[in-house]
């Protein structure tokens, strides 16, 4: 684990980093949200973090992330996203366990998180396969709309969340970011849902995510190093 003052320096980096981003896009840095992925990351991390003005945390697997919750304990401001696959014999813990959960991807899902806590309901963002890529989770551009329809009284959908195709340059992955904006807008047009949030880029891509619309990045290595095992 990096130290408490190299957590700091880094998460600084990424925050001029996407203010620039922001910039190039004429878009308001306060804008973009910056969910720090802290996936296997220790508690310790997460704290440090906390400390250099991190607010928002986003946890791959439900018991990992509750274990972490205990241990970091209740603090002003902090926010956990739930941003890996989420199976519906979880939805009753993930539903009291994150603000926000960015991988709904099925109506059988929305059903067990509305079972889990009616009120005030789950906020969720639905997860867009664009690269209709097998190894991954998510819902087809084509059926969104469809979920939408079958979801929405289930859950609050505040938007959407996307992963480019692995192995793409940032480059590359700008085209998939422009197609998530793009569906979003053509959604909340035929919704009349407002659909706010755009979930896309991680380290190796969130500046492009943020000049093409992104209010949501998810970093985890640019500010914490490498993943520990």
């Amino acid at each position: 684990m990096l130290n408490a003052s190299e957590i700091a320096d880094r998460l600084g980096a990424v925050r001029e980093r996407i203010a620039a981003a922001a910039h190039r896009a004429a878009r308001a840095p306060d804008g973009v949200r910056l969910v720090l992925a802290s996936k296997t990351q220790p508690p310790a991390a997460v704290i440090a973090a906390y400390a250099a003005g991190g607010r928002d945390f986003g946890e791959n697997y439900v018991q990992e992330a509750l274990t972490k919750q205990a241990a970091v304990g209740a603090r002003a401001g902090l926010r956990w996203h739930l941003i890996g696959h989420l199976q519906s014999n979880k939805a009753k813990a993930a539903a009291g366990a994150f603000d926000l959960i960015e991988t709904l991807d099925s109506t059988h899902l929305a059903q067990a998180l509305a079972r889990a806590q009616a009120q005030p309901r789950v906020q969720v963002l639905i997860e867009v396969n664009l690269g209709a890529e097998a190894s991954k989770s998510g819902v087809a551009p084509a059926r969104v709309e469809a979920l939408i329809a079958a979801a929405r009284e289930q859950v609050d959908i505040l938007g959407l969340m996307a992963i480019p195709p692995v192995g793409n340059t940032p480059e590359d992955s700008r085209l998939y970011f422009a197609r998530l904006r793009t569906l979003r807008d053509e959604l909340a047009r035929n919704t009349g849902l407002s659909l706010s949030e755009l979930s896309m880029g991680m380290t190796e891509d969130f500046e492009v995510a943020v000049e093409e619309g992104a209010t949501i990045v998810r970093v985890g290595r640019a500010i914490f190093g490498e993943r520990i095992a």
